[in-house]
């Protein structure tokens, strides 16, 4: 497939890309500093953007399959730049008439389901506390692709870690995995690829963990 990477000198966007070349896709990482990008290989084509220039993306989305975005904030003083980031993606990829799109969230943006415990709720209701603001800028983002044309999927994962990608974890529709306090970053992207083609997923929620 053809594919396009937002965010891909992240934690979970750098994963995307060497595992997609991996597995012999052709990828488009769409970086602000090319510097910064440690994926290499035959298939990887490299787009210089600032981000925010919505006209300027549409030659990074056009004609792909599937484009799947790691933005988000590395850190609460960044808070914010999900909404805003993602915004001029959705006009490039509505400009062009790509349908398919993936971005990472996080765990307490999913609905409270009958099968979660009363721990579950606890651990993320604390964890959305600290990080109100970073959590209320996923929830605009999220309401953002909601109301798009796009084909969205938020995979939204608990605590993050860099372990090594185990292909082995629990996902949830419209829920989080019962007792998933984490996952690998590796994982996370493993799964995103392997939502691409899952119809299942299709403006849903995912949540992801161990």
């Amino acid at each position: 497939m053809k594919l396009t990477v937002f965010g891909a000198t992240g934690g979970i966007g750098g994963q995307i890309v060497r595992q997609a070349l991996e597995s012999g896709h052709q990828v488009t990482a769409v970086v602000r500093d090319p510097a910064r990008l440690t994926a290499t290989g035959a298939g990887l084509d490299v787009f210089r953007s600032d981000l925010r220039d919505a006209e300027s993306l549409r030659a990074a989305v056009a004609g792909r399959d599937a484009v799947l975005s790691g933005l988000g904030a590395r850190a609460r003083k960044d808070a914010g730049v999900a909404a805003v980031l993602t915004r001029p993606v959705l006009a490039a990829m509505e400009a062009e008439g790509v349908r398919r799109l993936l971005v990472v969230s996080a765990a307490p943006l999913a609905p409270v389901t009958a099968g979660q415990s009363l721990v579950d709720r606890a651990a993320l209701g604390l964890i959305g506390a600290i990080l109100k603001d970073v959590y209320a800028d996923l929830r605009v983002m999220e309401d953002e692709i909601a109301r798009s044309a796009t084909d969205w999927t938020a995979i939204r994962p608990p605590k993050l870690t860099n372990k090594p990608l185990t292909g082995t974890y629990r996902t949830v529709i419209g829920g989080n995995p019962r007792g998933g306090r984490s996952i690998a970053r590796a994982d996370v992207a493993h799964a995103m690829l392997a939502m691409i083609d899952d119809p299942a997923t299709v403006r849903q929620g995912v949540g992801v963990a161990y």
